[in-house]
């Protein structure tokens, strides 16, 4: 359903999955060229909205390049990599609004500014603003322990609060991450029935100790939202939210309602885009269930940040960071000077960003029908030409021959966040990079001291020492820099693990297609005794059996566990990488 990731929609580091497969993951399902004819012709349609007052950039404005804009845009469209509808605006001024690509690849219908998109968990920001209302109303204060109304709560719950819910601050796990999450997806279900699936499980952590992205937080509070407003989610966001702002687009999705000029969602597939994989829409409430369009997440920008729904204190409250950068269902940080507070999404078969910079009132909105990484990039590229910086695309870096003898001094391991490092080795007259637990990405050199890497759109940037030691690297992607000092001490092994002989026989029931998030398809294919996986825009690697079910890749410190069938046929499977444990159901 939504992504786990500490960074959720956004790539904070090169090789870091949204979602945790291997590598480069999202980002490099740019690099995918294996897409039919036809699906290129599909992808790579624009349709513009209807010339209006609206559509005209202001001559009072600082002119934002929107030919480079559009061409941004079009480098993912063309490239397969997005389809959907995009709105830049400052202020009440639109500098662009136009869809791309098609609402309905069946029927060629195409996007355009009032095509309804699933947001994912942009809906957070939602469920944010309801429990701020309601502390406005007297109904509850975010400082209150969930156990105030919810008596029935477990004991570990006890020190847990709704300001811990509203910042992934509660140690509650999250359910989207627990082993058998995939086979409850089909299913109706009940905010009741969904706090039942977490409220036994231990916490992770000490509620306000640390914080860890989490699903059954936000579920909770549209639980706890229901209880003290005595109506459903639905309808409080509907009645209190919407409506007020006028916002006549915007709703929460379901399965069997008809829902005029809704987009149907894809995913990619090994030969272009394919239908998502389904999620009954009782499933991420609070989380991740509404949906919307370009134009209507405009107005709940100019509403929110325009004070037309909650107090300055309350906005305050919700927009001001408590730990890692997140406040209450929004992120708030700094890109290249600019204040931004912004989330995105990911559900089956659509991905979102939803960006504002306050300072210029600047809206960046990107909402896809196609699973994968483009909206944040898109939205991050957009903003920083609207604030008049250059922006240059991968497909424009050039490769600039330097001296074998200096990379020497960018030999080394660097620590990219704990417990994560970004080992640079020399091959010849090539940098590669490898990180904890990922396979080797090469880096090339487009100065002496400024590399990039051509499977995603990042680059490194070395700070020489002492005779041309690098003593960090700074990470450049997608608008932010990391920066990672020469780490010296131990760079934490693998487990070593043993290859045994199967009868090739049984790896035909594992052969198959498995969604581990919207964001992958990863594809299980046998060639004669071996066995292979391949996620979304991502090299065939080999798998290695180490028991009947149990098999690991050899490129990167990741392991497959397949779920079978009495007939020994996969339902499902199960990746383990980097601490993480991640389902995935077969699709195909």
């Amino acid at each position: 359903m939504l992504a786990a990731h500490r960074r959720f929609a956004f790539v904070p580091v090169l090789i870091l999955a949204i979602s945790a497969f291997i590598s480069i993951a999202i980002a490099s399902a740019r690099t995918n060229s294996g897409r039919s004819e036809t699906s290129t012709d599909r992808l790579g349609a624009s349709r513009p909205v209807q010339a209006d007052s609206r559509g005209t950039t202001s001559a009072s404005l600082a002119r934002p390049d929107v030919p480079r804009m559009e061409q941004v845009i079009q480098s993912f469209v063309s490239g397969q990599h997005f389809m959907g509808s995009v709105l830049v605006a400052r202020g009440n001024e639109i500098v662009l609004d136009k869809g791309y690509g098609f609402a309905n690849l069946e029927w060629d219908i195409p996007n355009s500014s009032s095509t309804k998109f699933r947001l994912g968990s942009i809906t957070k920001q939602f469920t944010a603003a309801s429990i701020l209302l309601l502390e406005e109303r007297g109904k509850l204060n975010v400082s209150d322990p969930v156990k105030k109304y919810m008596p029935d709560a477990p004991a570990a719950w006890d020190k847990v609060t709704i300001f811990n819910l509203l910042t992934h601050t509660s140690g509650i796990p999250s359910f989207t991450s627990f082993p058998d999450y995939a086979s409850l997806e089909p299913f109706t279900t009940t905010p009741a029935q969904l706090v039942k699936l977490f409220r036994d499980k231990p916490l992770d952590f000490a509620p306000g100790e640390k914080w860890s992205y989490s699903n059954s937080g936000y579920v909770l509070l549209g639980y706890l939202v229901e209880k003290i407003s005595g109506e459903s989610y639905e309808r409080f966001v509907q009645g209190n939210i919407f409506t007020p702002l006028g916002m006549k687009d915007s709703g929460y999705d379901s399965n069997s309602a008809i829902i005029p000029r809704r987009a149907a969602g894809y995913s990619p597939g090994p030969d272009g885009p394919v239908n998502a994989g389904f999620i009954n829409m009782t499933v991420p409430l609070s989380a991740g269930g509404l949906y919307s369009t370009t134009d209507d997440l405009l107005r709940w920008e100019q509403g929110l940040f325009g004070g037309k729904l909650l107090s300055s204190a309350a906005l305050q409250k919700m927009t001001t960071p408590f730990k890692e950068d997140y406040a209450c269902g929004l992120m708030v940080h700094t890109v290249n000077g600019h204040k931004v507070i912004e989330h995105g999404g990911g559900i089956e078969g659509f991905t979102t960003m939803l960006a504002y910079y306050p300072e210029d009132k600047l809206t960046v909105v990107v909402l896809s029908n196609f699973n994968g990484p483009a909206p944040p990039d898109i939205a991050s590229k957009l903003a920083a030409l609207a604030h008049g910086e250059k922006v240059v695309l991968l497909s424009e870096r050039k490769e600039v021959a330097v001296n074998p003898k200096l990379l020497d001094g960018y030999v080394g391991n660097y620590e990219l966040a704990p417990k994560f490092i970004l080992t640079v080795t020399r091959e010849g007259d090539k940098l590669i990079t490898q990180a904890t637990g990922q396979p080797k990405v090469p880096i090339f050199a487009q100065s002496e001291r400024e590399f990039f890497a051509k499977v995603v759109d990042a680059q490194i940037t070395f700070v020489p020492g002492a005779e041309g030691h690098a003593t960090e690297l700074i990470l450049h992607q997608g608008g932010r820099d990391v920066h990672a000092k020469r780490f010296e001490g131990e760079v934490p092994q693998p487990k070593e693990r043993k290859e045994i002989t199967l009868d090739p026989k049984l790896f035909d029931g594992y052969v198959g297609q498995y969604q581990l998030a919207p964001n992958f398809i990863l594809t299980i294919t046998r060639d004669g005794d071996k066995l292979f996986a391949q996620a979304t825009g991502q090299p065939k690697a080999q798998i290695f059996p180490e028991g009947e079910r149990e098999f690991f890749y050899k490129v990167a410190d990741a392991q497959i566990i397949f779920d079978t069938d009495s007939a020994g046929r996969a339902t499902s499977l199960t990746l383990h990488q980097n601490g993480a444990t991640m389902p995935a159901k077969r699709v195909q």
